[in-house]
């Protein structure tokens, strides 16, 4: 289906944002970011949540103050990666993702390091920081602050989808951990601090106030739903580390920097995940490693009569498969694309939303009836939805 998408690219921070746009409406793959509405794991069971108010009065020394005491509990996280073996690049700012800072590795042929952030939720060595910070990584090590030497970290979990990921070390004693706050009663335009290690400048601290809430955003295949869009100075290397309100508590983890163009740069535009969505991720990357989410495999659009006559679709309302994963549950059902899913279980199906609440209802394993149009004759499909996996989804060209 030509003419669906659009993408605007910057020069330097290969920072990609979802503009597409059409006759009546914008594609996107049917993914799901929540967890199975099965999953009923509190955040409370695994990290330390924040009982106390979300703000402090505002003085002289508040921000000092809220750094010195969050810093303890916020770590560099260093990660080898295996690089292509025809690249030799001389120097690599951004290591193996666009968001990442490193430099190669002696062999370049091999290896290159990436450096970001994190921070302890749990005393016990549990670390959260961004699934983009040890993706692929076949050695990962975390420098503690009071401890000369590195730690050895394990993947507890990762969700590429949502971009989190849970590492553990094991310290000699307990360590200092940061309170995950409240993300949906922080206001616009609330003060917040973050801290990494921009640059691998370890322990660097910045503040700016909440610009944005709910942005969503594209970067490579990787699509965000929910951010919170910050003027703190984000860089390279922040990434995965706490973004904090004025109690010292953890309302988004560090993500992603606009840098805009060499012509035309973009100013204080950085990216967090807000903890709204750390509170659905994290008993699931605890408990099983990865979230289980139900999986049908295609890419969608809302229908409406106006793209029905540009495309020439046999109605003008549901929603449009305009592109179905190879051996997908929706593959090997026969969806095909140019069908038009217009109810499931009955249920009418009216917008691209209103099809993934449906299924994001369901469970891998249960057996969903779609009521499609094809070419206009109505038929029933059954389809056994799947398990999302846990990697990059490719877009149609």
């Amino acid at each position: 289906m030509p003419g669906l998408t659009k993408t605007a690219t910057a020069a330097v921070l290969a920072f990609l944002v979802g503009a597409g746009a059409g006759t009546g409406g914008v594609w996107e793959y049917l993914h799901l970011t929540a967890p199975s509405a099965k999953n009923n794991a509190s955040v409370s069971q695994y990290a330390t949540v924040a009982n106390t108010p979300s703000t402090l009065p505002l003085g002289p020394d508040t921000i000092a103050q809220v750094a010195q005491r969050a810093s303890p509990a916020v770590v560099q996280i260093t990660a080898t990666i295996p690089t292509s073996s025809g690249s030799t690049p001389l120097f690599n700012l951004f290591g193996n993702s666009p968001f990442g800072f490193g430099f190669p590795f002696p062999n370049q042929q091999q290896y290159e390091t990436g450096i970001g952030s994190g921070f302890f939720f749990n005393s016990q060595g549990y670390i959260l920081t961004n699934d983009h910070v040890i993706n692929r990584a076949i050695r990962i090590e975390v420098t503690v602050p009071g401890y000369k030497n590195p730690f050895p970290a394990t993947v507890v979990g990762s969700d590429y989808a949502t971009d989190l990921a849970v590492l553990k070390i094991n310290p000699p004693k307990p360590v200092p951990v940061l309170p995950l706050g409240n993300s949906n009663a922080t206001p616009v335009g609330a003060w917040v601090v973050a801290i990494g290690n921009p640059y691998g400048l370890n322990l660097t601290v910045t503040e700016g106030v909440i610009s944005a809430k709910g942005r969503p955003l594209t970067i490579g295949n990787r699509q965000y739903r929910n951010l919170l869009q910050t003027s703190a100075a984000i860089n390279p290397g922040n990434s995965g580390g706490p973004l904090l309100n004025l109690a010292g508590q953890v309302i988004g983890i560090n993500t992603a920097v606009a840098t805009g163009t060499q012509s035309e740069p973009a100013q204080g535009i950085g990216f967090a995940i807000p903890t709204s969505t750390v509170d659905q991720i994290l008993p699931q990357l605890m408990a099983h490693g990865r979230v289980i989410r139900p999986w049908l495999g295609v890419f969608i659009v809302t229908d409406t009569p106006g793209l029905a006559d540009a495309y020439q679709l046999p109605t003008g309302q549901g929603v449009v498969v305009t592109s179905v994963e190879p051996n997908s549950p929706a593959a090997q059902a026969g969806i095909q694309p140019g069908d038009v899913i217009t109810a499931v279980n009955g249920k009418p199906v009216t917008s691209a939303s209103a099809l993934q609440s449906l299924i994001q209802a369901t469970r891998p394993g249960q057996v969903v009836s779609l009521t499609v149009n094809r070419n206009g004759k109505v038929l029933t499909v059954s389809v056994t939805v799947g398990t999302e996996p846990n990697g990059p989804i490719t877009p149609p060209q």
